[in-house]
């Protein structure tokens, strides 16, 4: 069974691999862990989040999460207002 973020804050249970928890950039895995993802000061891994929302909702998350951890945060909040604008578009329609 998934547990829910609640659990983790509960419990401190790391839902990180252990080299970004000890800070070790040198094993970075873009792939499965890209550091952009797993860097946040909360400790939580982006995924662990959004994969519990719908596509735009978590893709907007994601690039909000990720804003400050990449070179061009100004590029990833226009990526979050766009996938923003389309939930609220497809929830108008919905109506």
């Amino acid at each position: 069974m998934l547990k829910t973020l609640e659990d983790y804050i509960e419990d401190r249970t790391p839902i990180m691999p252990s080299y970004v928890l000890s800070g070790n950039k040198s094993t970075n895995d873009p792939v499965n862990h890209p550091a952009h993802y797993t860097s946040h000061p909360s400790g939580i891994e982006c995924i662990q989040i959004t994969e519990h929302m719908g596509f735009n909702l978590g893709n907007a998350v994601k690039y909000v999460w990720r804003a400050d951890l990449k070179n061009d945060a100004l590029e990833d909040l226009k990526k979050a207002r766009f996938y923003i604008d389309r939930e609220i578009q497809k929830r108008e329609k919905a109506k």
